[in-house]
């Protein structure tokens, strides 16, 4: 098995998914404002965490077909992609689920996928030989 190949494919995956994740309430709520509301309501802005996991989505596929240095590539993720977790279980923790109609698990699992993207940074890592 390639680790230097599929790490960071885990890790874009995982960027992904935050990304599916945190714009599926824009598609299936038709109260669009309420969203914004829903986004709003915690300690932090889980719209960050998809700032981030842009970000962190270029630079693990820059580093992954060697187009930038893969170990500031994989270091840069791994960093971010702690952010992200951080940032979505603050944000899951404190969010307030009733000013939209959507299912309460929804936050749990934008927490959830949000751990793949720290995961597969830190497999890029070790695959490196970085740590």
């Amino acid at each position: 098995m390639d680790d230097l190949r599929i790490a960071p494919l885990v890790g874009i995956v995982g960027c992904l998914a935050v990304l599916l994740a945190l714009g599926a309430p824009y598609v299936l709520v038709e109260d669009a404002g309420g969203v914004g509301l829903y986004y709003g309501s915690g300690a932090v802005n889980p719209l960050l965490a998809a700032l981030f996991a842009m970000v962190t989505l270029i630079a693990l596929a820059a580093g992954r077909e060697g187009r930038s240095d893969p170990a500031m590539a994989a270091g840069v993720a791994l960093v971010l992609g702690a952010a992200i977790t951080v940032i979505a279980l603050v944000w899951a923790l404190t969010a307030r689920v009733d000013v939209i109609a959507i299912d309460t698990a929804h936050r749990w699992i934008v927490a959830g996928v949000s751990v793949l993207v720290p995961a597969g940074s830190a497999w890029f890592a070790r695959a490196l030989g970085l740590v």
